[in-house]
């Protein structure tokens, strides 16, 4: 079996979990660079994950706070999908990926950091991603800062 090898996040593991929703918080904040919320709809949004697993790693959410599937409306599930469509555009557009991950931990035993607002990841994938840093040094190569993946990005989601 593979693993998807991510040292570098221990510090999301270990720290402190704040009371609220990291999702509805950010949202009603409106700050969304500082946020890294690079597109907002009708009834869902696309944000930077500030722990990536690769450098262009988003999540899509919906606004409403619920934790699954089921809990979702027709049309809150289409609008995932419709920026998940729309993630993979502006992605291809600005960083030529040769592929993607895509995909949602539904519960903690799951591996959903934040089990209460269901999110959907899209981790941008290239040859060599994985190479001997994680494995030798606990440490992940992100070759670019997230406010310049942002300023690359944001242009595209219009």
């Amino acid at each position: 079996m593979e693993k998807i090898w991510a040292p570098w996040r221990m510090q999301y593991i270990l720290a402190d979990k704040k009371d609220g929703c990291i999702f509805c918080d950010k949202v009603r904040e409106g700050e969304d660079r500082k946020n890294y919320i690079l597109f907002r709809d009708r009834l869902g949004f696309i944000i930077m994950n500030i722990f990536p697993y690769n450098n262009g790693h988003l999540m899509i959410a919906p606004y409403r706070h619920a934790a699954s599937l089921e809990d979702l409306t027709s049309e809150e599930l289409l609008q995932i999908m419709t920026l998940t469509k729309k993630s993979l555009s502006c992605l291809q557009q600005a960083m030529k990926a040769e592929g993607y991950n895509i995909g949602m931990n539904i519960g903690a035993v799951a591996g959903a950091g934040i089990a209460d607002h269901l999110h959907l990841h899209i981790v941008p994938r290239w040859s060599g991603d994985t190479n001997f840093m994680p494995v030798l040094a606990d440490t992940k190569v992100l070759p670019q800062h997230l406010d310049t993946t942002y300023d690359l990005l944001k242009p595209l989601f219009r």
